[in-house]
Protein backbone atom coordinates (compact mmCIF):
# COMPACT_ATOMS: atom_id res chain seq x y z
CA UNK A 1 0.00 0.00 0.00
CA UNK A 2 1.60 3.61 -1.00
CA UNK A 3 1.78 5.97 1.99
CA UNK A 4 1.16 9.53 1.45
CA UNK A 5 3.52 12.03 2.75
CA UNK A 6 2.11 15.68 3.30
CA UNK A 7 5.03 17.08 3.85
CA UNK A 8 6.75 15.85 0.45
CA UNK A 9 4.23 17.36 -1.41
CA UNK A 10 4.78 20.57 -3.30
CA UNK A 11 2.71 23.80 -1.90
CA UNK A 12 0.28 24.93 -4.05
CA UNK A 13 0.76 28.24 -5.39
CA UNK A 14 -2.13 30.53 -5.44
CA UNK A 15 -1.85 32.56 -8.63
CA UNK A 16 -3.83 36.31 -7.93
CA UNK A 17 -6.61 36.61 -10.86
CA UNK A 18 -9.01 39.19 -11.86
CA UNK A 19 -11.17 36.90 -9.62
CA UNK A 20 -9.84 38.32 -6.29
CA UNK A 21 -11.52 41.50 -6.46
CA UNK A 22 -13.13 42.76 -3.72
CA UNK A 23 -16.26 45.16 -3.90
CA UNK A 24 -14.07 48.01 -2.35
CA UNK A 25 -11.65 47.99 -4.99
CA UNK A 26 -14.18 47.54 -7.76
CA UNK A 27 -15.63 50.72 -6.73
CA UNK A 28 -12.18 52.55 -6.37
CA UNK A 29 -12.03 51.23 -10.18
CA UNK A 30 -16.10 52.50 -11.27
CA UNK A 31 -15.37 55.69 -9.41
CA UNK A 32 -12.09 56.42 -11.48
CA UNK A 33 -14.34 57.14 -14.19
CA UNK A 34 -15.27 60.36 -12.64
CA UNK A 35 -12.59 62.35 -12.46
CA UNK A 36 -14.12 65.03 -9.89
CA UNK A 37 -14.77 61.82 -7.39
CA UNK A 38 -13.92 62.37 -3.81
CA UNK A 39 -13.83 59.05 -2.69
CA UNK A 40 -17.01 60.02 -0.38
CA UNK A 41 -19.41 57.61 -2.96
CA UNK A 42 -16.90 54.40 -2.14
CA UNK A 43 -17.02 55.54 1.77
CA UNK A 44 -20.85 55.54 1.72
CA UNK A 45 -21.37 52.19 -0.19
CA UNK A 46 -18.68 50.60 1.86
CA UNK A 47 -21.53 51.13 4.96
CA UNK A 48 -24.42 49.44 2.94
CA UNK A 49 -21.78 46.52 2.46
CA UNK A 50 -20.95 46.56 6.10
CA UNK A 51 -24.41 46.69 7.12
CA UNK A 52 -25.31 43.69 4.84
CA UNK A 53 -22.41 41.79 6.21
CA UNK A 54 -23.84 42.05 9.67
CA UNK A 55 -27.64 41.24 8.74
CA UNK A 56 -26.69 37.99 6.79
CA UNK A 57 -24.97 36.73 10.23
CA UNK A 58 -28.26 37.35 11.99
CA UNK A 59 -30.53 35.86 8.91
CA UNK A 60 -27.99 32.27 8.83
CA UNK A 61 -28.42 32.22 12.80
CA UNK A 62 -32.11 33.45 13.06
CA UNK A 63 -34.03 29.95 14.19
CA UNK A 64 -31.00 29.69 17.32
CA UNK A 65 -30.90 33.23 18.41
CA UNK A 66 -34.88 34.04 18.70
CA UNK A 67 -35.11 36.24 15.92
CA UNK A 68 -37.78 34.71 13.79
CA UNK A 69 -41.43 35.82 13.43
CA UNK A 70 -42.97 39.01 14.37
CA UNK A 71 -41.87 42.22 16.74
CA UNK A 72 -46.19 42.68 17.61
CA UNK A 73 -46.16 45.79 15.88
CA UNK A 74 -47.49 47.42 12.42
CA UNK A 75 -45.35 49.53 9.88
CA UNK A 76 -46.54 52.28 8.41
CA UNK A 77 -48.14 49.95 6.13
CA UNK A 78 -50.02 48.07 8.15
CA UNK A 79 -48.03 45.06 8.03
CA UNK A 80 -46.84 43.29 10.80
CA UNK A 81 -43.19 44.15 11.31
CA UNK A 82 -40.51 40.66 11.84
CA UNK A 83 -37.90 41.10 14.47
CA UNK A 84 -35.29 40.73 11.68
CA UNK A 85 -37.23 43.65 9.47
CA UNK A 86 -36.25 46.21 12.78
CA UNK A 87 -33.13 44.79 13.18
CA UNK A 88 -31.96 45.09 9.69
CA UNK A 89 -33.64 48.65 9.25
CA UNK A 90 -31.71 49.96 12.54
CA UNK A 91 -28.21 48.03 10.75
CA UNK A 92 -28.53 49.77 8.20
CA UNK A 93 -29.53 53.27 9.45
CA UNK A 94 -26.62 52.82 11.91
CA UNK A 95 -23.92 52.19 9.47
CA UNK A 96 -24.99 55.20 7.16
CA UNK A 97 -25.25 57.71 9.79
CA UNK A 98 -21.94 57.86 10.74
CA UNK A 99 -20.36 58.22 7.41
CA UNK A 100 -20.60 61.79 7.51
CA UNK A 101 -21.71 62.20 4.02
CA UNK A 102 -25.41 61.06 4.01
CA UNK A 103 -28.00 63.51 4.61
CA UNK A 104 -31.29 61.56 4.34
CA UNK A 105 -32.70 58.21 4.45
CA UNK A 106 -35.96 56.65 3.54
CA UNK A 107 -36.95 53.21 4.44
CA UNK A 108 -40.03 51.15 4.24
CA UNK A 109 -40.10 50.72 8.31
CA UNK A 110 -39.91 54.50 8.46
CA UNK A 111 -42.99 56.57 8.77
CA UNK A 112 -41.00 59.75 7.36
CA UNK A 113 -37.55 60.34 5.97
CA UNK A 114 -34.53 60.36 8.31
CA UNK A 115 -32.17 63.73 8.19
CA UNK A 116 -29.22 63.11 9.40
CA UNK A 117 -27.28 65.91 11.41
CA UNK A 118 -23.53 66.38 10.54
CA UNK A 119 -20.87 67.97 11.49
CA UNK A 120 -19.09 68.32 7.76
CA UNK A 121 -21.60 70.69 6.72
CA UNK A 122 -24.02 69.75 4.38
CA UNK A 123 -24.01 65.94 3.26
CA UNK A 124 -24.78 65.51 -0.13
CA UNK A 125 -26.49 61.31 -0.53
CA UNK A 126 -29.90 60.21 -0.29
CA UNK A 127 -30.19 56.76 0.38
CA UNK A 128 -33.40 54.63 0.28
CA UNK A 129 -34.01 51.29 0.83
CA UNK A 130 -35.98 48.33 1.70
CA UNK A 131 -33.81 46.46 4.80
CA UNK A 132 -35.23 42.97 4.16
CA UNK A 133 -37.86 42.36 1.45
CA UNK A 134 -39.28 39.46 2.14
CA UNK A 135 -38.98 39.17 5.92
CA UNK A 136 -42.56 37.01 5.98
CA UNK A 137 -40.61 34.03 4.33
CA UNK A 138 -37.86 33.91 6.87
CA UNK A 139 -39.92 31.39 8.96
CA UNK A 140 -40.05 28.91 6.11
CA UNK A 141 -36.08 29.54 4.79
CA UNK A 142 -36.69 31.41 2.04
CA UNK A 143 -34.18 33.79 0.63
CA UNK A 144 -34.46 37.13 1.54
CA UNK A 145 -32.44 40.69 0.75
CA UNK A 146 -31.78 44.19 1.47
CA UNK A 147 -32.72 46.53 -1.85
CA UNK A 148 -31.16 50.20 -1.95
CA UNK A 149 -30.68 53.25 -4.38
CA UNK A 150 -28.72 56.63 -3.68
CA UNK A 151 -29.04 60.10 -4.95
CA UNK A 152 -27.66 63.52 -4.55
CA UNK A 153 -29.89 65.97 -2.93
CA UNK A 154 -31.77 68.49 -4.80
CA UNK A 155 -31.96 70.66 -2.05
CA UNK A 156 -29.02 73.45 -0.74
CA UNK A 157 -28.52 74.19 2.88
CA UNK A 158 -30.38 73.30 5.83
CA UNK A 159 -32.54 70.87 5.14
CA UNK A 160 -36.70 72.55 6.03
CA UNK A 161 -38.69 69.84 4.96
CA UNK A 162 -38.13 66.84 6.94
CA UNK A 163 -36.09 65.33 3.42
CA UNK A 164 -39.23 65.20 1.41
CA UNK A 165 -37.92 67.00 -1.86
CA UNK A 166 -34.76 65.08 -1.61
CA UNK A 167 -36.30 61.41 -1.58
CA UNK A 168 -38.87 61.94 -3.94
CA UNK A 169 -37.00 61.89 -6.86
CA UNK A 170 -37.70 59.97 -9.91
CA UNK A 171 -35.56 56.97 -10.52
CA UNK A 172 -33.32 57.75 -13.00
CA UNK A 173 -31.43 60.62 -11.00
CA UNK A 174 -29.99 57.29 -9.00
CA UNK A 175 -26.36 57.29 -8.49
CA UNK A 176 -26.41 53.44 -8.12
CA UNK A 177 -28.79 50.73 -6.88
CA UNK A 178 -28.41 47.21 -6.07
CA UNK A 179 -29.70 44.40 -4.01
CA UNK A 180 -27.81 41.82 -1.54
CA UNK A 181 -29.79 38.39 -1.64
CA UNK A 182 -29.49 36.72 1.38
CA UNK A 183 -29.48 32.69 0.67
CA UNK A 184 -27.40 29.58 -0.18
CA UNK A 185 -24.72 32.05 -0.52
CA UNK A 186 -25.23 36.00 0.22
CA UNK A 187 -24.54 37.56 -3.14
CA UNK A 188 -24.28 41.56 -3.78
CA UNK A 189 -25.60 43.33 -7.31
CA UNK A 190 -25.31 46.75 -7.94
CA UNK A 191 -24.71 49.35 -10.55
CA UNK A 192 -23.57 52.80 -10.82
CA UNK A 193 -24.63 53.55 -14.39
CA UNK A 194 -21.85 51.60 -16.13
CA UNK A 195 -23.52 47.66 -16.13
CA UNK A 196 -23.96 45.52 -13.65
CA UNK A 197 -21.56 43.43 -11.13
CA UNK A 198 -22.18 40.46 -9.11
CA UNK A 199 -20.15 39.93 -5.87
CA UNK A 200 -20.53 37.08 -3.57
CA UNK A 201 -19.44 36.84 0.32
CA UNK A 202 -16.73 34.75 1.04
CA UNK A 203 -17.30 34.33 4.81
CA UNK A 204 -13.53 33.47 6.01
CA UNK A 205 -12.73 36.53 4.23
CA UNK A 206 -15.60 38.46 5.06
CA UNK A 207 -15.59 40.48 1.72
CA UNK A 208 -17.32 40.39 -0.84
CA UNK A 209 -15.78 39.26 -4.27
CA UNK A 210 -16.16 39.70 -7.56
CA UNK A 211 -18.10 36.57 -9.51
CA UNK A 212 -19.45 38.24 -12.73
CA UNK A 213 -18.90 41.48 -14.55
CA UNK A 214 -20.84 43.34 -16.48
CA UNK A 215 -24.02 40.81 -16.20
CA UNK A 216 -26.61 40.96 -18.93
CA UNK A 217 -29.86 39.30 -18.45
CA UNK A 218 -30.08 36.65 -21.43
CA UNK A 219 -32.62 36.86 -23.92
CA UNK A 220 -32.38 33.94 -25.95
CA UNK A 221 -32.83 30.02 -25.18
CA UNK A 222 -34.95 27.35 -23.40
CA UNK A 223 -34.04 28.32 -20.21
CA UNK A 224 -34.61 31.65 -20.35
CA UNK A 225 -38.78 31.42 -20.87
CA UNK A 226 -39.46 32.27 -17.41
CA UNK A 227 -42.68 34.15 -15.92
CA UNK A 228 -42.90 34.84 -12.34
CA UNK A 229 -45.56 35.86 -11.01
CA UNK A 230 -48.74 35.13 -8.30
CA UNK A 231 -50.86 33.49 -10.84
CA UNK A 232 -53.40 33.30 -7.90
CA UNK A 233 -54.37 36.82 -8.39
CA UNK A 234 -54.48 36.26 -12.33
CA UNK A 235 -58.67 36.70 -12.34
CA UNK A 236 -58.21 40.67 -11.48
CA UNK A 237 -55.01 41.15 -13.74
CA UNK A 238 -55.57 43.70 -17.00
CA UNK A 239 -56.54 41.35 -19.71
CA UNK A 240 -53.12 42.17 -22.15
CA UNK A 241 -51.27 40.16 -19.29
CA UNK A 242 -54.23 37.64 -18.77
CA UNK A 243 -53.56 36.92 -22.33
CA UNK A 244 -49.79 36.67 -22.18
CA UNK A 245 -50.20 34.18 -19.60
CA UNK A 246 -52.49 32.34 -21.62
CA UNK A 247 -49.63 32.29 -24.65
CA UNK A 248 -47.11 31.25 -22.29
CA UNK A 249 -47.97 27.93 -21.43
CA UNK A 250 -49.19 27.07 -25.25
CA UNK A 251 -46.33 24.91 -27.39
CA UNK A 252 -46.04 27.70 -29.44
CA UNK A 253 -44.03 29.80 -26.53
CA UNK A 254 -41.93 26.88 -25.64
CA UNK A 255 -43.68 26.89 -23.36
CA UNK A 256 -42.69 28.63 -20.64
CA UNK A 257 -41.85 27.75 -17.45
CA UNK A 258 -43.29 29.22 -14.03
CA UNK A 259 -41.39 30.04 -10.95
CA UNK A 260 -42.70 32.13 -8.00
CA UNK A 261 -40.77 32.31 -4.78
CA UNK A 262 -42.74 35.48 -3.54
CA UNK A 263 -39.29 37.17 -2.15
CA UNK A 264 -38.61 40.12 -4.73
CA UNK A 265 -35.56 39.96 -4.41
CA UNK A 266 -35.22 36.69 -4.57
CA UNK A 267 -37.38 36.29 -8.22
CA UNK A 268 -35.35 39.26 -9.46
CA UNK A 269 -32.21 38.00 -9.00
CA UNK A 270 -33.43 35.00 -10.74
CA UNK A 271 -34.37 37.06 -13.66
CA UNK A 272 -31.41 38.42 -14.05
CA UNK A 273 -29.23 35.63 -14.15
CA UNK A 274 -31.47 33.03 -15.95
CA UNK A 275 -33.65 34.80 -18.04
CA UNK A 276 -37.53 35.73 -18.59
CA UNK A 277 -40.29 38.05 -16.52
CA UNK A 278 -41.20 39.28 -12.69
CA UNK A 279 -44.34 40.82 -12.32
CA UNK A 280 -46.33 41.99 -9.56
CA UNK A 281 -49.42 43.78 -11.56
CA UNK A 282 -52.20 45.69 -10.26
CA UNK A 283 -54.84 43.52 -9.01
CA UNK A 284 -58.35 44.38 -8.13
CA UNK A 285 -57.17 44.57 -3.94
CA UNK A 286 -54.43 46.70 -4.90
CA UNK A 287 -55.42 48.64 -8.41
CA UNK A 288 -52.21 50.39 -7.85
CA UNK A 289 -49.43 48.21 -7.50
CA UNK A 290 -47.89 46.82 -3.93
CA UNK A 291 -44.21 47.49 -4.60
CA UNK A 292 -43.21 50.51 -3.46
CA UNK A 293 -41.62 53.08 -6.42
CA UNK A 294 -38.90 54.76 -4.29
CA UNK A 295 -37.19 51.87 -2.47
CA UNK A 296 -38.48 48.61 -4.49
CA UNK A 297 -38.83 49.26 -8.06
CA UNK A 298 -36.40 52.36 -8.79
CA UNK A 299 -33.61 50.42 -7.20
CA UNK A 300 -34.59 47.01 -9.07
CA UNK A 301 -35.34 49.32 -12.54
CA UNK A 302 -32.28 50.94 -13.15
CA UNK A 303 -30.17 47.47 -12.36
CA UNK A 304 -32.00 45.72 -14.77
CA UNK A 305 -32.03 48.20 -17.29
CA UNK A 306 -28.41 48.22 -16.90
CA UNK A 307 -28.40 44.94 -17.49
CA UNK A 308 -30.28 45.26 -20.95
CA UNK A 309 -33.62 45.09 -20.07
CA UNK A 310 -36.43 46.74 -19.34
CA UNK A 311 -39.20 47.68 -16.47
CA UNK A 312 -42.30 49.10 -17.00
CA UNK A 313 -45.69 49.83 -15.05
CA UNK A 314 -47.80 48.78 -17.74
CA UNK A 315 -48.40 52.77 -18.76
CA UNK A 316 -44.89 54.18 -18.12
CA UNK A 317 -41.02 53.90 -17.41
CA UNK A 318 -40.64 53.14 -13.95
CA UNK A 319 -37.82 55.60 -13.68
CA UNK A 320 -39.04 58.10 -15.11
CA UNK A 321 -42.39 58.28 -12.90
CA UNK A 322 -42.40 61.39 -10.28
CA UNK A 323 -43.05 59.84 -7.06
CA UNK A 324 -45.55 61.73 -4.97
CA UNK A 325 -45.44 60.33 -1.93
CA UNK A 326 -43.09 58.59 0.37
CA UNK A 327 -44.34 54.94 0.76
CA UNK A 328 -46.33 55.47 -3.07
CA UNK A 329 -47.40 51.99 -4.78
CA UNK A 330 -46.30 51.09 -8.45
CA UNK A 331 -47.04 47.87 -10.57
CA UNK A 332 -44.24 46.57 -11.87
CA UNK A 333 -43.01 44.45 -14.83
CA UNK A 334 -39.76 44.33 -15.39
CA UNK A 335 -37.21 41.97 -16.54
CA UNK A 336 -35.29 40.77 -20.36
CA UNK A 337 -36.60 43.29 -23.09
CA UNK A 338 -38.05 40.71 -25.61
CA UNK A 339 -40.79 39.46 -22.80
CA UNK A 340 -41.52 42.80 -21.14
CA UNK A 341 -42.11 44.33 -24.40
CA UNK A 342 -43.96 41.25 -25.46
CA UNK A 343 -46.57 42.15 -22.47
CA UNK A 344 -46.61 45.78 -23.34
CA UNK A 345 -48.14 44.96 -26.94
CA UNK A 346 -50.51 42.80 -25.47
CA UNK A 347 -51.84 45.26 -22.67
CA UNK A 348 -51.53 47.62 -25.56
CA UNK A 349 -53.75 45.66 -27.93
CA UNK A 350 -56.47 44.80 -25.28
CA UNK A 351 -59.52 46.61 -25.81
CA UNK A 352 -60.02 47.80 -22.69
CA UNK A 353 -56.59 48.66 -22.16
CA UNK A 354 -55.29 52.38 -21.82
CA UNK A 355 -52.53 54.18 -23.65
CA UNK A 356 -49.14 52.57 -23.33
CA UNK A 357 -45.94 54.51 -24.15
CA UNK A 358 -43.22 52.14 -24.43
CA UNK A 359 -39.98 52.22 -22.50
CA UNK A 360 -36.55 52.42 -24.40
CA UNK A 361 -34.35 48.87 -25.05
CA UNK A 362 -30.91 50.91 -24.06
CA UNK A 363 -28.97 51.07 -20.94
CA UNK A 364 -29.31 54.72 -19.41
CA UNK A 365 -26.69 56.80 -21.63
CA UNK A 366 -24.83 58.17 -18.90
CA UNK A 367 -24.41 58.05 -15.07
CA UNK A 368 -24.91 61.36 -12.94
CA UNK A 369 -21.93 62.10 -11.43
CA UNK A 370 -20.83 60.61 -8.57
Amino acid sequence: MAEYDPHAQEPVVMEPTDRYITVQQHLIEQQARHPTATGEFSWLLSGITLATKIIQTKVRRAGLINILGDLGTQNIHGERQQKLDVFANDMIQYCLSFRGNVAVMASEELDEPVVIKSRNGHPRYVVVFDPLDGSTNLDANVSVGTIFGIYHRVSRGPITDGGLADVLQPGIRQLAAGYVVYGSSTVLAYTTGHGVHLFTLDPEAGSFMLCNENVRIPEQGEKSRIYSVNEANSDSFHPGIQEWLRWAKTRAAGPYTSRYIGSMVADVHRTLVCGGVFMYPGTAKTPRGKLRLLYEANPIAFLLEQAGGMATDGQNRILEKQPTELHERTPLICGASRDVRHIMSMIQGSATAPGVRSAPTTTLGHAPAM
